[in-house]
């Protein structure tokens, strides 16, 4: 299990960012008055909107990357290469966070947040595949 703590450390990293965005958005919708739940205006002009999406996003990210990434522990994925996955993801989604909070035409959808989102959804395309070749070998 020690060859696979630089890959176990990054998977709580992005748990714990999670948490952290969940903590942000809802002290956020608490400072502005607004209740849990969606956030109307629903537009990218909105901070709070942005706010909440950027939440929502790293949880729609965290399963499906998390479960291979475990897997690929259990199975036997090469240490390093899984290590590079999970920083690799870790570092798409603080970009990602980064743009979307940002705001501005590279926060808008078709711009480079799509971009980085769409990254994300690869490295974990990328992890299922590794993990799912290493079972089968």
């Amino acid at each position: 299990m020690e060859a696979y703590t630089l890959s176990l450390i990054g998977l709580l990293v992005l748990s714990l960012l999670s948490v952290c965005l969940a903590i942000y958005s809802g002290a956020s919708k608490g400072r502005a008055g607004v209740l849990s739940g969606p956030v109307i205006p629903a537009n990218d002009d909105n901070l709070l909107y942005r706010i909440d999406r950027v939440h929502m996003n790293s949880v729609e990210a965290l399963v499906p990357f998390v479960v291979p990434a475990i897997l690929a522990i259990l199975v036997g994925v090469e240490p390093m290469m899984l290590a590079a996955l999970v920083w690799g993801q870790i570092a798409i989604r603080l970009l990602h966070l980064t743009v979307y909070l940002r705001g501005g035409k590279a926060a808008k959808g078709g711009n480079l947040r799509t971009i980085l989102y769409v990254s994300g959804a690869l490295v974990t395309l990328s992890l299922v595949v590794v993990t799912g070749w290493t079972i089968l070998l």
